[in-house]
């Protein structure tokens, strides 16, 4: 190969190296600014095929896809001095290019660490002025909206992104406050149990006097009608008793006195010691031949 074709073929290579720094690309989840020894001369660059001069400028991409900030679990105190434990995260993404480069170069590490202290001081205000049922169910969305729309702030005007949403995702008691509200649960089911308790042994005992009064008069109500029922049998006896006797005075004698015999003699080992004259063997000693 001759001198010339050498030297060609090496300022071809420099050439299309020269050529290659000359263009950079910007994609449609990226936004770039770009640098002139190392101060920023175009901000936000748009997405789509761009040209520098090498070795001159220098381009800086960053993702403009939404980021996630999962902030520490953090103690903070309620409006009446109660302390909770916080778990929450932030959304957000870049929304000036040359002020997120400027403020962090162009890190999310470190935008991440000025956005968690940022949101950790939001949550503490906001957390402080509101009572635990607040923070807990009523008032949660206020107190999301009102942390997201401060934070936002604050990260636009320092940082350059957009706070898209703040929320939480957990708020828990200490566990030393989780143990006593366990404790305290605890008796307080206790106490009730034994109110239901003896609630229900007042209405067992009730229940059962009610039984047993009832029974009582069921009894005497059953007692009374067998009286009367026993008393009309014994008045209708004595009414036949008493018109057998008026027919026939002496068979009416004679036929009690049989019955008299029959009761007297129908237990073989009974003994009767009577006078032969007694009165109760008229009938046997008129059977005499």
């Amino acid at each position: 190969m001759s001198n010339r074709s050498l030297i060609a073929l090496i300022a071809a290579v420099v050439l299309a190296v020269v050529a290659w720094n000359c263009f950079y690309i910007v994609s449609q989840t990226e936004r770039a600014v770009l640098l002139q020894f190392g101060r920023v001369v175009q901000a936000d660059v748009q997405p789509g095929l761009h040209v520098k001069v090498p070795y001159v400028n220098q381009v800086r991409k960053f993702d403009a896809r939404l980021m996630t900030l999962d902030a520490p679990t953090q103690r903070f105190l309620t409006l009446e001095k109660k302390a909770v434990m916080v778990d929450a995260y932030a959304k957000w993404r870049v929304k000036d290019a040359e002020r997120f480069y400027t403020a962090t170069s162009g890190l999310k590490q470190i935008a991440d660490e000025r956005l968690s202290r940022r949101l950790e001081s939001g949550l503490r205000d906001q957390f402080g002025k509101r009572t635990l049922h607040e923070v807990v169910s009523g008032e949660r969305d206020a107190l999301m909206a009102d942390i997201t729309a401060s934070l936002n702030r604050m990260a636009n005007k320092e940082l350059g992104i957009e706070v898209i949403d703040v929320r939480v995702k957990a708020i828990d008691l200490p566990k030393e406050v989780n143990r006593s509200v366990f404790d305290r649960m605890s008796t307080e089911r206790e106490r009730e149990a034994r109110e239901h308790r003896a609630k229900g042994n007042e209405l067992a005992e009730g229940i059962r006097a009610d039984a047993d009064r009832q029974r009582r008069v069921l009894l005497a109500e059953a007692y009374r009608e067998a009286e009367e029922t026993r008393g009309d049998g014994d008045a209708q006896a004595a009414a036949i008793y008493a018109k057998a006797y008026s027919q026939d005075a002496d068979f009416y004698a004679f036929n009690r006195s049989l019955q008299a015999y029959r009761e007297s003699f129908s237990n073989k080992s009974d003994v009767l010691v009577l006078d032969p004259k007694n009165e109760f063997f008229r009938f046997l000693d008129k059977s005499k031949p």
